[in-house]
């Protein structure tokens, strides 16, 4: 192989002509649209081979990039943005293409072999610079390979549900667009609704995941989903559990896909061996067969591959990138078996450790606690066991007692609310060997504890394991007592970046405008209903926050997503009505029931409510047509902006009283559309005209000149401030309050009727905001034990 072969599917992309080659957020390109992007990209890399670090996101321009240094021969360094210091350091790139393309040589410093194409992280590790040096030969073999035995087709639709710079994540770009097919690109994750959007309006053929990933799916439902356009799904990335290989390939069998267990590592360019789904049934515990043109063999007892795939050989420095192969067979470094014509991996060859002299399989401690319900992730060396323990850690030390022999003290064992994981979605052994500091939580216990999700892998952020306005809320001000001042883009940072933030920031915490608001608004809206003193708009602001919220946290969005958020707000609500209506003669049934907007037979207090749940209803409802959500996607600020003008349009039909104009839907919804415009408004100009509209529209509605200044002034504010500076000792009272808005709104109403006879009016108000606080965290207690 010379730096002048045929790469197969980076060369010839063009021969596909005009068949879809990608579905991207902002359209779609066919094979001769992406061969000119690609041609492009690479006349930019000249013909001067160089060393190329790309950090590498599923998103065009990554993709773009890295096919254009493949097509020149140019060698590509795929990794994490995460990685791209280290590995700037140890390899000194000519070229590196992270958010920006940066030009580090002109032309090379290097002497670089010609058969090297691509250099990734090799399986399980993290910040190492160690490489697997692959060749365009092991690229276009696997790629080959693993079209030929999962027969992709020209018409298949494949989705990037995993990284793009790790190898499995790699493999099917590769294997894809060598057969003609083509990718959906994404980053979303498959809990969230908009990947399951793109699965059906795009027709997805194929799906594939690592064992993380399908504990994620279980937790959606995924057997509950009407996928029709699914022809398989694959697996691997590390062991799935016998009776989960069992019930996917049923499930499959039930729906009309097939399942794939596969088994592979990086320094095998992704695949070695594939379970033919016809046997997923049988021998569940297996990896099957040889993939075409790979060899299987075991020698004493370890696996042992062979095949055009095998990598040239390992990098550690920029010298080691003028070496030619230096490895010709594989030794996987796992234990096998073989039998009825299929190969099994029955440990890890470096997974066994011998304190007190007694050999212990650290995999099989881990499956036989499994067996026993509970779930670990064990790693340790002669000197005893590290063990991770999801629940309690004596009863994980009294089996691993029983199962291995070793005395108590050799088994350290300590709980965590989440494995640690690697971004492939592999156990992290380095961090369970390294047991969290108990005197301040990680940043993934943070999650964990804030979002009441057991697994948070290290990629994961706080948006793509569903975050809402709510949570926002508890989970800023616990990161900022744990790592400081937050910068603005947390939300969409992975756990293991914000992790690295930790005692690198100090100063005035820097707090959410949003939070702010709320927490002042809902005082306002307390101490003006008490009487403590009269500033009202506290809730026409509220609803302006919650549009930008709305936007923010929920739009584009399936509609069961936005349902769940309404849920959220409605059953709470009118659970508390129906205890309301038992005891006090002014709550209805039409207050209950939430129409009371459009009746006016029951207690008008609870109107904020009823505007904010009908056009969250209405936005589901709009947002169950596909096109709308790609429409908003693609059209953001004109989407927002027609919504308003609808919105007002509402309020000038509506006749009557003040209230019937300002606080009910019709009249009211168009402050929530002022709310999702402002976040929609990145601009000066766009800004400016939301502040036009602002002056407009609120001087002379409101009636009352605080009530107006409040809504106007609260509203530039958030255009003009994304955070604004909290004393730290008020962050913990701020987001108490904000959090505990609602509960606050809701049982206020019980209160104060009861105390303002016979109490100071400022003591009726602490005490209203006290007690809706008090039942917040009570709730949200209870809602942390039910998801544990």
């Amino acid at each position: 192989m010379t730096a002048t072969a045929d790469l197969g599917f980076a060369d010839r992309l063009g021969v596909f002509g005009d068949q879809l080659a990608l579905v991207t957020p902002s359209g779609s390109l066919t094979y001769r649209e992406l061969d000119d992007l690609v041609s492009a990209a690479g006349a930019r890399l000249g013909t001067t081979r160089r060393l190329v670090l790309l950090a590498a996101s599923n998103d065009v321009d990554s993709l773009v990039a890295y096919l254009a240094a493949l097509r020149g021969r140019h060698p590509v360094i795929l990794c994490a943005a995460a990685q791209v210091p280290a590995l700037t350091a140890v390899y000194d790139p000519d070229v590196v293409i992270s958010d920006s393309w940066t030009e580090v040589h002109e032309g090379t410093v290097h002497t670089l072999h010609p058969e090297l194409a691509l250099l990734l992280s090799t399986s399980g590790t993290t910040g190492s610079p160690k490489l697997v040096r692959l060749s365009a030969d092991n690229l276009a073999a696997n790629a080959a390979s693993i079209g030929s035995y999962l027969d992709i087709r020209p018409s298949d639709r494949a989705i990037t549900s995993l990284p793009l710079h790790y190898c499995y994540g790699l493999s099917i770009v590769n294997s894809n667009l060598a057969r003609g097919a083509a990718l959906v690109l994404t980053g979303r994750s498959v809990i969230e609704p908009e990947f399951w959007d793109l699965v059906r309006s795009h027709g997805v053929t194929s799906l594939h995941g690592v064992p993380h990933t399908f504990g994620l799916l279980d937790g959606i439902r995924f057997a509950d989903m009407d996928l029709p356009s699914l022809r398989y799904v694959t697996q691997a990335g590390g062991r799935l559990a016998p009776a989960d290989v069992v019930r996917y390939a049923s499930l499959g069998a039930v729906r009309g896909w097939q399942f794939f267990v596969m088994y592979g590592q990086t320094e095998a360019t992704a695949r070695m061996a594939y379970l033919p789904p016809s046997m997923a049934a049988s021998h569940p515990s297996a990896i099957g067969v040889a993939i075409p043109g790979g060899k299987l063999r075991l020698d004493d007892g370890e696996l042992v591959y062979s095949g055009p795939n095998v990598m040239l050989g390992y990098a550690s420095s920029a010298s080691d990138l003028t070496l030619g192969r230096t490895t010709f067979e594989l030794r996987t470094g796992d234990l096998g078996s073989f039998e009825d014509g299929v190969f099994s991996v029955t440990g890890r060859k470096n997974r066994f450790v011998k304190p007190f002299g007694l050999r212990v399989d650290l995999d099989q401690v881990e499956r036989s606690l499994a067996a026993d319900g509970v779930r670990v992730a064990c790693t340790g060396d002669d000197d005893g066991l590290v063990v991770a323990v999801l629940g309690s850690p004596d009863r994980a030390v009294r089996l691993i007692c029983s199962l291995t022999g070793l005395p108590a003290p050799a088994v350290r064992a300590y709980s965590v609310t989440s494995i640690p994981l690697l971004s492939n979605g592999k156990v992290d052994y380095r961090a369970v060997a390294a047991p969290p500091d108990r005197s301040s939580a990680s940043v993934r216990e943070v999650f964990s504890t804030v979002l009441g999700v057991r697994s948070v892998p290290s990629d994961a952020t706080f948006n793509s394991l569903g975050g809402d306005s709510l949570r926002y809320v508890q989970m800023t001000v616990q990161l900022q007592r744990l790592l400081g001042d937050l910068p603005p883009s947390w939300p969409t940072m992975p756990v293991s970046s914000l992790e690295e933030l930790r005692g690198s920031r100090s100063g005035v915490p820097m707090i959410d405008t949003t939070i702010v608001l709320r927490a002042l608004s809902i005082l306002l809206i307390v101490g003006s209903h008490v009487s403590f003193f009269q500033l009202l708009g506290g809730a026409h602001l509220l609803l302006v926050v919650a549009g930008w919220n709305l936007a923010r946290f929920l739009l584009p969005a399936h509609p069961l997503r936005i349902l769940r958020a309404t849920a959220s707000i409605a059953i709470p609500t009118s659970l508390w009505l129906v205890y309301r209506m038992a005891v006090t003669d002014d709550v209805t049934l039409d207050n209950v029931l939430m129409v009371n907007s459009f009746t006016r037979v029951g207690a008008g207090g609870y109107w904020f409510i009823e505007v904010l749940v009908h056009v969250l209803l209405l936005c589901a409802l709009i947002f169950a047509v596909p096109f709308a959500r790609r429409w908003e996607q693609r059209h953001s600020y004109a989407f927002a902006l027609a919504f308003l003008g609808v919105t007002l349009a509402l309020h000038f039909t509506v006749e009557g009283d003040f209230f019937a104009r300002n606080m009910t839907t019709l009249g009211a919804a168009w402050f929530i559309a002022l709310g999702w415009l402002a976040h929609r408004s990145p601009a000066l100009w766009q800004k400016c005209l939301v502040v036009v509209i602002t002056l407009a529209m609120i001087p002379g509605q409101l009636e009352i000149l605080s009530r107006e200044i409040i809504v106007i002034a609260g509203l530039v504010l958030l255009l003009t401030l994304s955070r604004v500076p909290v004393p730290r000792s008020l962050l913990t009272p701020v987001s108490l309050v904000a959090s505990a808005s609602l509960a606050v709104y809701l049982t206020h109403y019980a209160v104060f009727p009861q105390l303002q006879p016979h109490v100071p009016t400022g003591i009726v108000w602490v005490v209203c905001i006290a007690l809706g606080c008090a039942v917040w965290a009570g709730i949200d207690r209870v809602r942390l034990k039910v998801v544990r």
